[in-house]
Order: structure tokens, then C-alpha cells, then sequence
């Protein structure tokens, strides 16, 4: 265990097909809301038939239901992974008898953000995994991870969403090569820290490279949720923003797409 992380372990617990991937505005300033917040910032990927998927999932189908000129409505068939997108991990993706993410407590979806960035790192080594050194750095420059807290990586991997091939990132031996959380950190978070879910701006909250998932099964395994595919990360602060998290509601879900929004207070 490095210095950062021995100091942190001791101390106190506190579409229109064609629309393009980043359509929505990274973060719009909303003066005229009134005192509440100065601030909203859209983590959420457009969802289409081009986003990337992990590897053997099918990709989403958008067919045309009904037309305004022929039926005088207009709406769409959607046919999708549940994993999709910028979508959720319920607990019970991982964990048999976990909890579905119809059921998750609605409490959890408002929560502190909190924003780790490895994106240099990243840079130069895309099998890079937030430690537990990254935390103890994140909070020697912001205090202490808030209690319930969301915790989300930014890698810079969202940046290359708009190409399938280098977001999935496969080797030739098959192998995906993408940033992650260790198991260390996912450990950390869950043993020494009270946070409600983790996210990442990759496929999987795991590195691409990783066999055992462990930190699914450690976060998951432990009743937090995560979110994968995040967008836009590198727009709310450090600290000091709260995630909203309208996560999905059909019965019986693993998980699903979600809109994910953090806001900035005034």
C-alpha cells in the first residue's frame, strides 16, 4: 500500500439516427432557475443502434411504429440489451438474489458526486484502474469521500464513444483494453467508505482486461449500483456537484438505461 493510500485507510469514515453521440450540451448555465443551482451537466450518451456494446451483446434497434402523417402520432419500437447505453448495474447483474433495480431505494439516486480522474494516466495505459492511491489523492484535495457519495471515474474514455472499435478497444487475441476500478479501490469504497454506487465512462466498471470482475461482484455483492457509459465527466468539478440518477423501473431489471444529470449548487 502506497503512502497516499496508507493516510486515506486511517482516516475518519465521513433519436434520429444520424444525431450525433454528443448532441446534448455538456453543461448549461441556469441563472434564470432561481437560488437553487447554477449549474446542470448531462452525463448521459445518447443511446442508438451505433453505441458501442460489450462484446456479444446485440445492438439496440430503433424501428418506426407509426407516422403523424399516417396515424397521426408518431413513436418507435425500441429492442435492446438492458445494458445499454449509459445504463445501470443493479446488484442483481452479479449477485444471485441481489437486489433488481425496480427496487432499488429511490434515496440513493440523489447523492454527492464524486470525480476521480485517471484520464492522463489513461493516456498511456489503457488497462490503467482507479487504486486505492487515487482515492487517498482525491481526498487530500477535496476532505473526505461524503457518506453516500456516488463515486465515478474519469478515464477520458467517453471521448471515444463515436468509434465502436477503439471504445471496445479488442486486441488480437480478443481481449477488451479499457480503464476500470481495482479491486483494492472497489474494496476500499465498500469496507471503509459509505457510498451508494460507483460509476465509469467505459463499458463495464471493471478494467476491459479483468476475468473475475471483482469489483462488480465487490460493489454489487455489497447492495451499491453502478453506472456504466457515462458521459461528460470532465465538466462537473472534483467535488461539490450531486448526481441525479433516473435509473431504470421495468420488473425484474438487471439493470438499464439511465439519464444521468449532476447539478451544481448556487
Amino acid at each position: 500500500m502506497g503512502a497516499g493510500a496508507a493516510a486515506l485507510a486511517g482516516s475518519a469514515v465521513a433519436p434520429m439516427f444520424a444525431r450525433a453521440q454528443s448532441a446534448t450540451p455538456v453543461a448549461t448555465p441556469v441563472p434564470a432557475v432561481g437560488p437553487m443551482f447554477s449549474a446542470f451537466h448531462d452525463l448521459t450518451h445518447v443511446a442508438s443502434p451505433s453505441f458501442p456494446m460489450f462484446p456479444g451483446a446485440a445492438q439496440m434497434q430503433i424501428d418506426l411504429l407509426v407516422t403523424i402523417e399516417d396515424d397521426g402520432f408518431y413513436k418507435n419500437t425500441l429492442t435492446l440489451d438492458e445494458h445499454t447505453g449509459t445504463h445501470m448495474d443493479a446488484p442483481a447483474h452479479f449477485i444471485p438474489d441481489g437486489t433488481t433495480a425496480d427496487l432499488l431505494p429511490i434515496e440513493n439516486f440523489f447523492a454527492p458526486l464524486c470525480v476521480v480522474d485517471i484520464s492522463a494516466r489513461a493516456t498511456d495505459d489503457p488497462d490503467a484502474t482507479v487504486t486505492v492511491d487515487d482515492l487517498a489523492e482525491w481526498e487530500a484535495a477535496n476532505g473526505p469521500i461524503p457518506d453516500g457519495a456516488f463515486l465515478a471515474m474519469n478515464s477520458g474514455w467517453a471521448d471515444r464513444v463515436n468509434d465502436a472499435e477503439s471504445f471496445i478497444n479488442l486486441d488480437a487475441d480478443g481481449v477488451q483494453h479499457y480503464p476500470g476500478f481495482s479491486g483494492e479501490a472497489a474494496a476500499f469504497l465498500v469496507d471503509e467508505r459509505v457510498v451508494v454506487g460507483i460509476g465509469s465512462d467505459t463499458l463495464s466498471l471493471d478494467p476491459g482486461n479483468s476475468t473475475d470482475f471483482i469489483a462488480h461482484v465487490t460493489a454489487l455483492g455489497a447492495g451499491l449500483y453502478g453506472i456504466e457509459g457515462l458521459a461528460n465527466l470532465s465538466s462537473p468539478p472534483a467535488a461539490g456537484a450531486m448526481v441525479i440518477i433516473g435509473g431504470p423501473k421495468h420488473e425484474n431489471a438487471s439493470g438499464g438505461p439511465s439519464r444521468v444529470y449532476a447539478v451544481e449548487p448556487q
